[in-house]
């Protein structure tokens, strides 16, 4: 307290400032405080106004509780360089509150509780000249002068505010100082003479008559009526006194008017009953009052509570009845000051940040039993206020906090939490409503903090990872930005997640999944802008598939314990697909001119740069290791070919599972109503064409993979002529060193050939049996045969047709032509013999099918500009084979089935047929074929048959 005595000597010299005050201490803290959180007082009523009126509260609420009559010592001693001024020397005992010595040997009770350290024995260090001895600083004598030195207040001002209680107190003897107007007092009590500095005196008089207005006008205990007379004479008084000063000091017209207003309107109450004086207990200005006095709390110079905490807080406790504070409203007063205080310390001072933090705790308590409407206002507020302080941190902490200010962070958050559980909990009516639901507050809060930190972190290390590229520097921005994000993600984990987990178990995988997202946005922007594959582009996708490995690894060991053992937090993290965005570049149909993936033209090259390099090799046994290199290569390219026709699947993967048999029902063509549609009949989107986008199964794609396949095999035969050139030119004496050589890429070549053909099947049954699927089986005969023919079909295949004509190389080209044509023939013929029970056939449709059959086969001939015609007999034989069935009378075809069933069953007899298996291979001499054309008769012989014979149902 050694600063205190060096102010009360710049004091004894009267250097004071307005109003008695003294200036703030000369040495500031660090950071500015927040603004008040309590609304404003809309009177024009400075700090030191304030400060000055407080403390006349103060000196006049301990003077009534103490047992001796007031008085006034001056605390400056010899030591100190002062005299006692004349009014100081007037006043000769003291009151028992304010004078009670003051003793630092017990540690404080009420900073133990806060979690504070005592500083006294801290405090103090030798000055200059003492040999490095610490002289002891003398403290002060009583908490009077301690509270007069923490507020401000000059040794004069001090008293002039003694002396007016005692003239108070001896023309209202007895009457306690709730029960007295102080402005109104003062103002009667002191006269210009008494203070000799007119400025000093005039701001002195408009102060009180301020607080008047601001007490029993602005904010007055008990809200006003507008006619109230006494309030309009009040405000007549105060507006009067700028154009003509009121005369203080004597018991003038002017004063008994002032005094008849203001006990008029200050000793109203709610009940009716006149039991104080309401001038100074209204809010928000008993606030603003009590928060001056809180304020004595900390020391003026280092912001520290004061080690006399406990006397102090005594102290002020004996305003309350002035000023209409009760435990709650101090409480809250007291966490504020404390949260402000931490924040002028810089946020370096813990010990503060910690006591606010035990000092909301027993706000909290109080915010769950009261509902007093003015203290929920202020409570909101205040809240509101350390809150928005917070979370300006919090929504950036990477910004706020690294790891020279991390511990700090613990308790802000707390803070935060905490301020934001009472608004939501106790505050908000909402809330209250749909409690139920039990919302989770601090993780909900804490979750926020995480995504908003990391989203901005994520935007900075964009802006760097784009600096950071160069030309010195050619990595992609994404690479970059990739390994950036990494190494952020690992920070999290180690140093900000497990502060964060104390109030969201999952704040690590929360926090990775917020950056898989982020980097994923970015990815996918990147890959949509793709249109070849070049190094840039695979060095992106393999940093991106590395980081979204360490991202989803964080994830999982993060929510190992948590209820459903991660898998909300892995559904938050779709799959970056790095390795099928790869696969979709290689097979993108726009990468070059020739339609073939750019990656085989790499591998080629590499391959040519080896023999290249092999052949320059100074040995003279080229001859002898040559097979053995070009085994290798051959293998290498073998690899590469599976990879290129693995995944596509087979013809078998597109086949439909047939339907189980039935029988028709005979006598409407309308075989279903509305509401009796099967449901699993839905219709697909057809994906030929450019509308399947980057599928690496769609139709260009797979075409691009023929073609790759073919541009392989052509570039087999040039390798092979470059072995032969480049070996006789290193063996140029021997002209026949290339015969009997095995050369060839023989397991390459094979790998191409079986690679075309199961890409061209691929092709053929994915575009027939998926892609037209909807057409097959959704509408080819469905219901009627007449309205539901081949021609929508048709229409389905000419792009396809157009497609594959434009993109695959002419070698391959009848090929796949070739392949879909015989698919879309089992696909017309599965329809007639498997169809399911929406379709039925008499008779007489027999020949709208033949006629559909001509049309499918004059697609594929083309007038002579398509496939050959021998071709195209050959592929439509087997239907040509099973259509004749559909002109047979159903007797002649039951007969037939039973003949052929007793002929390729011994067991079998006409009154006594198994049911026979279904082969695949359609023929008018197979059982199951025929025995499928009976299915699909609409005639009640043959309905008649399959119920008698096989209990066959009529639907599925």
């Amino acid at each position: 307290m050694a600063r205190l005595f060096r102010e009360s000597r710049r004091d004894s010299s009267h250097s004071s400032s307005s109003n008695g005050f003294l200036p703030p201490a000369a040495a500031s803290h660090s950071s500015s405080a927040l603004p008040s959180p309590f609304p404003e007082l809309g009177v024009a009523l400075s700090a030191a106004d304030l400060r000055e009126a407080a403390y006349e509260v103060l000196v006049a609420a301990s003077r009534t509780t103490g047992g001796k009559p007031l008085t006034y010592i001056p605390q400056s001693g010899a030591g100190a360089g002062a005299t006692a001024s004349p009014a100081s020397s007037a006043s000769s005992a003291s009151s028992a509150s304010l004078q009670r010595s003051l003793t630092s040997a017990a540690a404080s009770k009420m900073k133990k509780a806060l979690g504070l350290r005592s500083s006294a024995s801290t405090k103090g260090v030798g000055s200059p000249g003492s040999g490095g001895k610490a002289a002891p600083p003398r403290r002060p004598a009583t908490v009077g002068e301690l509270m007069r030195v923490q507020m401000r207040v000059s040794e004069p001002a001090d008293a002039r505010i003694r002396r007016g209680l005692l003239r108070i107190a001896a023309s209202q003897l007895g009457r306690r100082a709730e029960n007295m107007v102080l402005p109104l007092e003062f103002l009667q009590q002191f006269k210009a003479s008494d203070i000799p500095d007119p400025q000093e005196y005039e701001a002195w008089r408009s102060r009180n008559l301020k607080l008047l207005e601001a007490g029993l006008l602005v904010h007055p205990f008990v809200p006003l009526n507008k006619s109230d007379s006494s309030a309009q004479r009040l405000r007549q008084i105060i507006r009067g006194a700028h154009d003509r000063p009121l005369e203080t000091g004597k018991n003038s017209e002017s004063m008994q008017s002032l005094r008849t207003s203001v006990m008029s309107l200050a000793g109203r109450s709610h009940d009716g009953t006149s039991d104080g004086c309401h001038w100074a207990d209204g809010f928000p200005l008993n606030l603003h009052l009590y928060q001056m006095l809180v304020e004595a709390c900390f020391d003026n110079e280092e912001g520290t509570v004061v080690d006399e905490i406990d006397e102090v807080m005594e102290l002020l406790k004996k305003t309350w009845v002035i000023l209409g504070i009760n435990e709650m409203l101090h409480n809250l007063c007291f966490t504020w000051a404390l949260f402000n205080h931490f924040v002028m310390s810089g946020q370096v001072d813990i010990e503060l940040l910690s006591a606010a933090e035990n000092q909301l705790a027993e706000v909290a308590k109080d915010a769950k039993t009261t509902k007093d409407p003015n203290y929920c206002k202020v409570l909101s507020s205040t809240l509101s206020s350390i809150m928005g302080w917070t979370e300006k941190r919090l929504l950036a902490y990477h910004e706020t906090f690294n790891t020279s200010n991390i511990e700090s962070m613990q308790g802000i958050v707390s803070i935060g939490v905490s301020a934001a559980k009472v608004l939501v909990e106790d505050i908000s009516h909402e809330y209250r409503r749909r409690r139920k639901e039990e919302t989770d507050v601090a993780r909900s809060r804490v979750e926020t903090y995480i995504r908003s930190s990391l989203r901005t972190a994520f935007a900075q290390r964009m802006e760097e990872a784009d600096s950071k590229r160069s030309s010195r520097n050619p990595t992609p921005v994404l690479s970059i930005l990739a390994k950036d994000i990494g190494d952020l993600a690992m920070k999290e984990k180690n140093l900000y997640s497990p502060i964060l987990k104390t109030w969201h178990p999952l704040a690590s995988g929360v926090a990775v999944a917020t950056l898989h997202s982020c980097y994923g946005n970015e990815l996918k922007q990147f890959v949509a802008g793709l249109t070849e594959l070049t190094p840039d582009t695979v060095q992106v996708l393999k940093s991106a598939d590395k980081l979204e490995k360490d991202l989803v690894n964080i994830a999982v060991e993060d929510s190992v314990d948590s209820d459903d053992g991660g898998k909300s937090l892995i559904r938050e993290m779709p799959p970056y697909e790095a390795e099928n965005a790869i696969a979709n570049l290689t097979w993108n149909p726009g990468a070059n001119r020739e339609n073939f993936a750019p990656s085989s033209v790499e591998m080629l090259r590499v391959i040519g740069e080896t023999l290249d390099a092999f052949f320059e090799l100074p040995i003279p046994m080229h001859p002898a290791l040559l097979p053995d290199l070009t085994a290798g290569l051959d293998r290498s390219l073998q690899l590469y070919v599976s990879k290129a026709k693995s995944g596509c699947g087979t013809r078998n993967s597109f086949m439909p599972q047939l339907p189980p048999l039935t029988r028709c029902e005979v006598g409407s063509k309308l075989l279903f109503k509305k509401k009796e549609k099967p449901q699993n009949l839905q219709v697909r989107v057809s994906q030929n064409g450019a509308t399947n986008g980057n599928d690496p199964l769609g139709l260009p794609q797979l075409c691009v993979r023929l073609n790759t396949l073919q541009y392989i095999r052509g570039e087999l035969e040039n390798l092979e002529k470059k072995i032969k050139t480049c070996l006789r030119n290193v063996e140029s004496a021997q002209a026949d060193i290339t015969d009997g050589l095995d050369i060839k890429f023989e397991l390459c070549q094979a790998a191409c050939q079986e690679g075309i053909q199961q890409i061209c099947e691929t092709t053929a049954y994915k575009v027939t049996f998926y892609d037209l699927g909807h057409v097959l089986w959704d509408t080819l005969y469905v219901g009627d045969t007449t309205s539901n023919r081949v021609e929508v079909l048709l229409r389905e295949l000419d792009p396809v047709l157009e497609t594959i004509s434009g993109t695959v190389h002419n070698k391959v080209r009848n090929r796949a032509i070739t392949a879909l044509m015989k698919a879309t023939f089992d696909g017309f013929l599965l329809v007639l013999l498997a169809g399911g029970p929406l379709r039925a056939f008499t008779r007489q449709d027999s020949q709208i099918i033949e006629d559909d059959f001509r049309a499918l086969r004059y697609l594929y001939l083309a007038d002579g500009d398509g496939l050959p015609e021998e071709l195209v007999d050959k592929a439509s034989s087997q239907v040509k084979n099973v259509l004749p069935l559909f002109r047979a009378d159903s007797e002649s075809l039951i007969e037939r089935f039973k003949r052929m069933m007793v002929e390729s069953n011994r067991s079998a007899s006409k009154n006594r047929l198994p049911l026979p298996p279904t082969t695949g291979h359609w023929s008018p001499n197979e059982p199951n074929t025929v025995l499928r054309v009976l299915c699909y008769r609409s005639d009640e012989t043959a309905t008649k048959f399959l119920k008698k014979t096989y209990n066959l149902p009529k639907k599925i």
